[in-house]
């Protein structure tokens, strides 16, 4: 389990607040993988070996895996052990149930007796309110990453409806701020809605925000740190094809290295800039 201080101790010491989401396609990773037995292990295996100096969170998709059934499933617990402990891992699943149904969810992804998985923090959508939530948080020290504010297109169609607490995303936020603190709940909020930032910052000024969209879906990283950064850094900014699928030879995990280097000098900088290091 990584805490808050943890993960702000980490940012500081790498100088980097980059996530790397680990979202492999069987069809586009390299085909000189397919000799190994479990080719996507390999393939997150020797991302990870060549990226671990330089982001502090590592960010599976769930979908990549459960889509591959049993040797998927078996590929996500496999790359969940092989994780370095001093970075947070995230499991991209954005569940959103409710009671039982949630405390199972929350078991597998969290319980590592139980499923062999026990990963720090779960993206979770919250449309059905406290009870898509509360189950995980029952879990001490682990996070709850709860969708705020995204990059998609369909954003527009519930995300910024009207509320007596100002556009929905607003309501999601103030709300679930009341069931645990910043050390417990983070937000994600898109890249490219980078403006938007100042007012997630009114209702989440300490929360960590993890933020998809920046490079291959047009964010710009300097405008979400102008918006969006704290005294403790506040982000962690996810780049998953951009760095993963940098090659498709076999010097994909060069390639890799090279593309998260770009991004941890450029957040050097911000944070160089915002005097958080």
């Amino acid at each position: 389990m990584l805490s808050r201080l943890q993960l702000i101790d980490q940012i500081k010491r790498k100088k980097t607040f980059l996530c790397i989401g680990l979202d492999p396609d069987i069809q586009k990773i390299p085909a000189f993988l397919q000799q190994y037995a479990d080719p996507v292990f390999e393939f997150n295996k020797r991302i990870i070996d060549a990226t671990k100096d330089l982001c502090v969170a590592y960010k599976p998709n769930a979908a990549f895996y459960e889509s591959r059934g049993i040797k998927g499933l078996q590929s996500l617990i496999d790359t969940y052990k092989y994780l370095p402990k001093e970075c947070l891992s995230i499991i991209d699943a954005k569940r959103g149930d409710i009671g039982n149904t949630s405390d199972q969810y929350a078991q597998a992804f969290f319980n590592e007796e139980a499923s062999g998985m026990g990963f720090d923090a779960i993206t979770v959508t919250p449309y059905m309110g406290n009870d898509s939530v509360t189950p995980y948080l029952k879990y001490e020290g682990k996070w709850v990453i709860i969708l705020a504010l995204t990059s998609s297109a369909g954003s527009k169609d519930f995300q910024y409806l009207t509320t007596e607490h100002g556009h929905l995303y607003e309501a999601v936020i103030q709300k679930a701020n009341t069931w645990a603190g910043a050390d417990r709940i983070m937000y994600v909020v898109g890249a490219t809605k980078s403006e938007e930032f100042t007012s997630i910052r009114k209702f989440a000024p300490d929360n960590f925000l993890l933020v998809p969209g920046v490079g291959a879906q047009g964010g710009s990283l300097e405008d979400v740190c102008k918006y969006g950064m704290t005294k403790d850094c506040g982000l962690l900014v996810n780049s998953s094809r951009g760095i993963i699928y940098a090659s498709n030879g076999e010097d994909f995990a060069d390639a890799a290295r090279s593309e998260a280097q770009k991004l941890q000098l450029q957040m050097q900088e911000e944070l160089e800039k915002a005097g958080v290091i």
